[in-house]
């Protein structure tokens, strides 16, 4: 790793990574808010069949239960959009996005060797989804405690749920820098991933909502994102294990890309 590197990329992300972790730590706020003034209503209107029981579960969350109300706003699309903020734009963007500019060129001609700049940088984005993973989560305890339903949870799997988090869109982060260092472009490289995340959210929560469509969520990566049961019964150690692998194979393709291109001149 490049320390120079590292501790630029630290910087000149530092206000985007501060902005973001400050919503996703008032977006993890809401959620055990929501549930201590109102989940028992929820509770009771699903109980008495005026909520389809398919609706009161969106991913594989619920408001009638504070595992279940954290678990809602992470596959929540608005966790989503602020956690893909790092894995996905910043990660596609590091090498494509320099590339375009005609600026990683100013990179290469350093004596760095590419896959030391590749590991520079899959690292910052590994820093920056954990720090908002876990704002998330800081935000969401705070909020328990303050409105005295933090008992309803073992607080330690805390922080089982943000490494599992991190695994998830650590992975997305890998497929992303991936794409990044293939393209000469950032639009294919953006496209290629945004699908894959859009692809995968879709598949999970259609067979939330649709039994029929059960048999689809093993294929997405959300669906082994799962904090209720974390919090509930305990972390599964295949899906840590496929997210781990998921990334294992984004790393080692992009290992075997990014040092064998050959990068002409910008057009």
């Amino acid at each position: 790793m490049n320390l120079t590197l590292f501790l630029h990329t630290l910087r000149s992300n530092a206000l985007r990574l501060l902005v973001i972790a400050i919503a996703m730590a008032a977006w993890g706020s809401l959620m055990p808010l929501i549930y201590a003034h109102f989940g028992s209503q929820f509770r009771d209107m699903m109980n008495s069949g005026l909520i389809p029981k398919q609706l009161a579960q969106f991913g594989g969350g619920d408001l009638f239960s504070l595992p279940g109300a954290i678990a809602i706003g992470f596959i929540h699309p608005i966790a989503i959009i602020l956690s893909s903020v790092f894995a996905v734009g910043f990660a596609t963007a590091a090498i494509a996005g320099e590339r375009q500019r005609g600026t990683l060129e100013v990179l290469l001609a350093r004596p760095i060797p590419r896959r030391v700049i590749y590991f520079t940088l899959l690292v910052c984005a590994f820093i920056f989804v954990a720090v908002v993973i876990g704002a998330f989560l800081v935000g969401a305890y705070l909020s328990a405690t303050v409105n005295g339903v933090i008992g309803e949870i073992p607080a330690d799997r805390l922080l089982v749920v943000w490494l599992n988090g991190l695994l998830l869109f650590g992975a997305i982060a890998a497929i992303g820098l991936a794409a990044s260092v293939s393209f000469d472009r950032l639009s294919p490289a953006l496209g290629i991933t945004l699908a894959i995340v859009l692809v995968s959210y879709f598949l999970q929560i259609l067979g939330s909502l649709w039994p029929d469509a059960q048999g689809l969520q093993p294929y997405s990566l959300f669906h082994y994102l799962d904090p209720k049961a974390v919090l509930t019964t305990g972390a599964s150690t295949f899906d840590f294990g496929l997210l781990a692998g998921v990334a294992l194979v984004a790393i080692v393709a992009a290992l075997v890309i990014f040092p064998r291109r050959d990068l002409a001149a910008p057009s």
